[in-house]
């Protein structure tokens, strides 16, 4: 699963960008987010994300300087979000390895598009450095397999735990029950999650919550209690917390705006 960061001072896009894409069907996950250059850097480099998304105009660091000072050293794909008035200055960034310039408003299907594009570059990077990194060294088919097959293993593992959480949100789910259909234990689970997808099992189960009651929401059919129900939170004071957490409002301010 790919990791992504997205940089946008503006917090509604910044939220809009992060809860409008169905991420996991482009097998990716936001694994953080920053309102200005500074805090970006400092949240690609805890982070080491596989594509940053990344407007210019931020205060304190703008999105080019962000990307200028991390490029080297995470080796990322960068997508960036500009206005027409700054369009000259993003093509400056090329240099910088920006697969993709799109002009605000963004338009979604074009950012997911971007997406695929950027998941092919990072893909690309990855091969490269995997055949330099073996370029001086011998190794015995017996070790490759193996390695391949530590990783096909680590990858079934990580998907299954994923298509449990889609199954399973709307109910209490509880990391025993994964134990004993994966045969492992909850530490190698948690860590095998960590490592893959950049966030905790917890943390990816509340986005995919969130995100969910965000798709409920805006289809203005369900009062707020029941869509904090039917998205697995017993508790709807516990759900408004959790929601302002990473939406940044309460469910209940949310609703007025879409409506």
């Amino acid at each position: 699963m790919y990791k992504v960061f997205i940089a946008e001072d503006e917090a509604l896009i910044r939220k809009g960008l992060i809860y409008s894409i169905k991420w996991d069907e482009l097998n990716c996950n936001v694994v953080a987010e920053a309102g200005d250059g500074k805090e970006g850097v400092e949240k690609i480099r805890e982070f080491r994300p596989d594509i940053v998304i990344a407007d210019i105009n931020m205060p304190i660091l703008n999105g080019i300087d962000m990307i200028k000072e991390t490029v080297e050293e995470i080796a990322y794909s960068a997508i960036i979000i500009s206005g027409y008035n700054e369009f000259d200055y993003a093509k400056q960034a090329i240099k910088y390895g920006v697969s993709e310039y799109l002009l605000k408003p963004v338009d979604h299907n074009e950012l997911i598009e971007a997406i695929y594009r950027a998941i092919q570059q990072i893909d690309m990077k990855r091969s490269y450095q995997a055949q330099m990194s073996k370029k001086d060294s011998v190794i015995q088919n017996k070790v490759i397999d193996n390695e391949q097959l530590q990783v096909t293993n680590k990858s079934v593992v990580v998907a299954r735990m994923i298509e449990y959480i889609k199954e399973n949100y709307m109910n209490k789910i509880v990391m025993f029950d994964l134990v004993e259909e994966l045969e492992c234990s909850a530490t190698l689970l948690n860590n095998k999650f960590k490592n893959e997808t950049g966030t905790t099992f917890n943390d990816f189960l509340n986005r995919y919550r969130i995100l969910k009651a965000v798709e409920l929401i805006k289809e203005k059919k369900y009062p707020l209690y029941k869509i904090a129900e039917d998205t697995g939170f017993k508790n709807y004071k516990y759900f408004n917390i959790v929601f302002n957490k990473y939406i940044g409002c309460s469910a209940k301010d949310f609703e007025q705006a879409s409506l």
